[in-house]
């Protein structure tokens, strides 16, 4: 978890997620999930490169299935940008930071 990302659960999403000012990029992963942690540290940079403009959370997607179910998350790791509450972008599966930073920046600013 790195020290600009914050924890989304089903119980803070509506709130933290779609009720926040800021666009926000969810990651969702899970502990057993390879890809996962390849991204991660790429999404941490991200949290850190764009803060201010950004706010980056991590949704454990065991935990909150409703979330995956609600949004069609089918695989992880998935990107999902919210902005004003609505679902603006999804990157799926891992991708370099340059191609994930390319459909972030279009939202931000």
């Amino acid at each position: 978890m790195g020290s600009m990302t914050f924890e989304v659960t089903e119980a803070t999403f509506d709130t933290d997620v779609l009720q926040s000012p800021q666009p926000v990029l969810i990651d969702f992963w899970a502990e057993w999930c390879g890809p996962c942690k390849m991204i991660a540290p790429i999404v941490d940079q991200i949290a850190e490169e764009y803060a201010g403009q950004l706010r980056v959370g991590k949704l454990d997607a065991d935990a909150n299935q409703d979330i995956l179910m609600r949004y069609g998350v089918m695989g992880i790791p998935t990107l999902l940008l919210f902005k004003g509450g609505e679902l603006v972008e999804r990157i799926t599966g891992y991708q370099p930071k340059d191609k994930i930073t390319n459909k972030l920046l279009p939202h931000l600013g």
